[in-house]
């Protein structure tokens, strides 16, 4: 059975690699790295060296880590003191939003021109069509008027459908008069 000892290279660089993983892993726990020279030769309280090994853990990490044994109760009326001096000079900007407020867009004046009241609308139209005529040569002429379904048979002076007088009855048109609205409008004598 062969353990792996047939490449001689292989062999050394694997021992090499687990030489510096071993250094590695025993300068983090020990703390013997830039971390630990950089902190200040402050008198410390006795601290157990668990609590140290774990303090110097967590400076590696997160920042420092405060013991409750090192915390100092007493006021620190300098710090205070230097905090009194200070004094917000704000700038007029809103410091709850994200982005400055736009600046208003002017609106374009419009000119108003005051021509008095509106016309009235115009009245509707009349709806009677002209469906024919009838009547002798000497006689009075009767014209045929249609609205929709309806039709209404009238001579000039009658009112038809209760609405409409029949004012004049010429021999290419009819003039009738909306006697509600006074409206008068001409009517062709053409089918359709």
């Amino acid at each position: 059975m062969k353990v792996g000892t047939e490449s001689k290279t292989k062999t050394a660089l694997a021992a090499i690699l687990l030489l510096v993983a071993s250094f590695a892993v025993y300068n983090w726990l020990s703390g013997s790295g830039e971390n630990a020279t950089a902190t200040p030769a402050a008198p410390t309280p006795a601290v157990s060296p668990v609590a140290q090994k774990f303090a110097r853990l967590g400076t590696r990490k997160s920042g420092p880590v405060v013991l409750a044994q090192t915390l100092d109760p007493t006021l620190r009326v300098d710090v205070l003191k230097s905090s009194e001096d200070v004094s917000y000079k704000g700038n007029g900007r809103d410091i709850f939003q994200n982005q400055p407020e736009p600046a208003p867009i002017p609106q374009p004046v419009k000119k108003v021109i005051d021509t008095g009241p509106a016309p009235p609308p115009p009245p509707p139209p009349i709806p009677l069509k002209f469906y024919g005529f009838s009547g002798s040569k000497g006689g009075p002429k009767q014209v045929f008027l249609s609205k929709g379904d309806d039709i209404f048979i009238a001579k000039e002076g009658q009112v038809v459908d209760r609405r409409y007088k029949i004012l004049k009855i010429g021999p290419s048109s009819i003039e009738v008069e909306d006697v509600l609205t006074n409206n008068r409008q001409t009517l062709p004598l053409t089918a359709g």
